[in-house]
């Protein structure tokens, strides 16, 4: 039985359509036959360049706007404490806020019975002016917040910097590795296939968590509190072809 025209030229468009998408996935999934795949990684140490001072303030009310209010009151009084001491507004950053209401689950009914409001606030000096910690502390508690904890840690522009130098370490890392097991094969690293990001990992160096602390302990221990270096790694997948 023939096939009418109109049908052979369709099954022929549907043809040549599947050919045409198999090359072009064939294009953008090259063979991963004779290559290899290596991990490269790196660890470099930078000293940190800022200190994070934190407080939490937490407030009370019978309404919502009451909490808020109260909340606002002791944040206000802090920002303008810091400013009046020579920091800058934009030192003072809103970690985070929010206003809820508290119930009792006593009764089993769920019942509000007032509303609490929480800011948490982050004070950014720089590692050289440590010994202005005391003058954070004292703004902070006087002003009726709780000091939360310090972080000794890199600025942005510091962690952009460090995370470039680690990335190009760890790529150098997988190239070397390749080289060498290449070479155990007898054989040559050519074209580099892929290359993936697996991790870059920074963590700020806690310096104390002064939370429960008295503002007396808190500068004690604050300003005598000596910082380290922090260790930046990064960890890159490559894929060769060797021959």
């Amino acid at each position: 039985m023939k096939l009418e025209k109109s049908v052979q030229i369709t099954l022929l468009v549907i043809v040549g359509v599947v050919v045409l998408t198999l090359i072009l996935i064939n294009s953008l999934n090259p063979s991963y036959e004779n290559t290899i795949s290596v991990s490269g990684t790196s660890t470099i140490k930078a000293m940190p360049d800022i200190i994070g001072v934190y407080f939490n303030v937490d407030s009370q009310g019978e309404t919502s706007n009451e909490a808020a209010d109260a909340n606002s009151e002791i944040v206000d009084s802090l920002i303008n404490s810091l400013i009046g001491k020579g920091f800058e507004r934009e030192d003072i950053k809103t970690q985070s806020y929010s206003v809820y209401p508290e119930y009792d689950y006593k009764t089993g009914t769920g019942k509000i019975t007032g509303y609490r409001a929480t800011h948490s606030l982050r004070v950014e000096l720089s590692a050289d002016d440590s010994e202005k910690i005391g003058d954070v502390i004292d703004s902070g508690v006087d002003s009726g917040a709780g000091i939360s904890y310090i972080n000794f840690e890199l600025s942005q522009e510091n962690q952009n910097k460090y995370k470039a130098e680690a990335m190009k370490l760890a790529a150098k890392d997988a190239t070397s590795k390749a080289e060498g097991v290449a070479e155990g094969l007898d054989k040559k690293v050519g074209k580099l296939v892929s290359v993936s990001v697996d991790s870059y990992d920074y963590i700020p160096w806690l310096a104390r968590d002064f939370a429960g602390a008295t503002a007396a302990e808190a500068k004690q221990e604050a300003t005598s509190i000596v910082p380290s270096e922090q260790e930046i790694s990064a960890r890159v997948t490559a894929v060769f072809r060797i021959g």
